[in-house]
């Protein structure tokens, strides 16, 4: 009798485990026994009970057809009237985030959790995990109807150009010195650039076969550091007719934000964060943003790629803004040297990642994160 009534009580119709889900063929072999254990009062009302309520669940019906989608419009997209995400935020227990603009907030006061002042925490236009579709600012205004709105987004995602940005660490430096001219490739830093430049070489080429279509490169751009630009030169070598841009200060290796986990940050580090942050998000908003919508007669190349050699720390933190995640994940993520980090813009302004510190162009033997060779450290 114990044993009937514990099955009842812990059915899934009211615990809702994995563990405790009972079929009616279930419920049949109980009855019969709970009849032979002269409880089949019991086990009559958890039968009954059980087939009543199985009666009233909806049932999914197989066989009706599947709702038909346009694979031509992005259905992510929100509405282009007003600009705004309908999230059900009013809904939501908690507060929707109200910020005109992304970023650090300059006047806040207090601390973040005990760690660092709560004026370099990162907050976002809208709540995590929800997407900012206008993140960039390129977002087009509403036309105020709803259907043109529609069509046009669904032209943009047709005819417009897709961005394909590959973030590429520096090879494998001297670290013995302090001055940034001294700081040079090692032997194996500069093997390790060689390797790359003919991956992205084989991309630019396509595959023999037809296969795979050749990735139409037009820039390679590089920071202003010593490692970044040896790297990039040898690459080059790879890549003849793609421009080589000047290098960009901006694209410098830095400490972008506070990092999530870590300890309490010094007034050091506090200072290090103002001096640096600007700086490498300014690089962000530099590099990272849509194409420019197509003209009506705009006829060309719907796929553009562009090489950046840079840092790891920048590339940690442009991949975090990228895929809108809070910045102060960024120490979580380790780019070996020469890895290739690979990230698409939709001419709609989704973005997504392809390759994260992709670094099977290297063998095994080839393989440092700085000092540190292979994977045992």
């Amino acid at each position: 009798q114990r044993f009937c009534i514990a099955i009842h009580d812990n059915s899934y119709s009211q615990k809702k485990t994995p563990t405790t889900t009972i079929t009616m063929a279930h419920h049949h072999r109980l009855w019969r026994i709970a009849s032979r254990l002269s409880a089949a009062p019991i086990a009559a009302a958890a039968f009954s009970s059980e087939r009543q309520q199985q009666q009233q669940r909806p049932q999914c019906d197989a066989s009706a057809p599947l709702p038909k989608l346009d694979p031509a419009v992005d259905n992510s997209l929100p509405s282009l009237s007003s600009n705004k995400l309908d999230n059900n935020n009013e809904k939501s227990k908690e507060p929707a985030v109200a910020v005109k603009t992304a970023g650090m907030q300059k006047d806040a006061v207090g601390s973040y959790k005990n760690l660092f002042p709560l004026r370099q925490k990162w907050q976002p236009k809208v709540e995590y995990p929800l997407w900012d579709h206008n993140w960039d600012g390129k977002m087009p205004e509403s036309t105020g109807s709803d259907e043109e709105d529609r069509k046009r987004m669904r032209y943009i995602r047709k005819n417009g150009v897709t961005r394909h940005i590959i973030l590429v660490r520096h090879g494998q430096y001297d670290e013995t010195h302090k001055e940034d001219e001294k700081r040079k490739l090692t032997a194996l830093g500069r093997l390790k650039a060689d390797l790359t430049g003919r991956r992205l070489a084989e991309m630019l080429k396509g595959s023999k076969t037809g296969k795979a279509n050749p990735c139409n490169i037009t820039s390679i751009r590089v920071s202003g550091m010593t490692r970044a630009i040896e790297t990039a030169d040898i690459i080059a070598t790879h890549l003849p007719g793609v421009t080589f841009e000047e290098p960009d200060p901006l694209l410098n290796e830095g400490r972008p934000c506070h990092h999530i986990p870590g300890s309490k940050a010094s007034e050091r580090i506090v200072q290090v964060t103002d001096d640096n942050h600007a700086r490498i998000e300014s690089a962000f908003e530099k590099y990272f943003q849509r194409a420019e919508a197509p003209d009506d007669d705009e006829d060309g190349e719907k796929h553009e790629f562009e090489i950046i050699v840079c840092h790891a720390n920048v590339i940690r933190y442009f991949m975090c803004r990228a895929l809108q995640l809070p910045p102060e994940a960024w120490l979580r993520y380790c780019p070996f040297n020469c890895s290739l980090t690979y990230l698409t813009i939709r001419p709609t302004g989704s973005v997504s990642c392809r390759m994260v510190g992709d670094c099977g162009h290297l063998n095994y033997e080839s393989s440092s994160f700085s000092q540190h060779h292979g994977f045992v450290w």
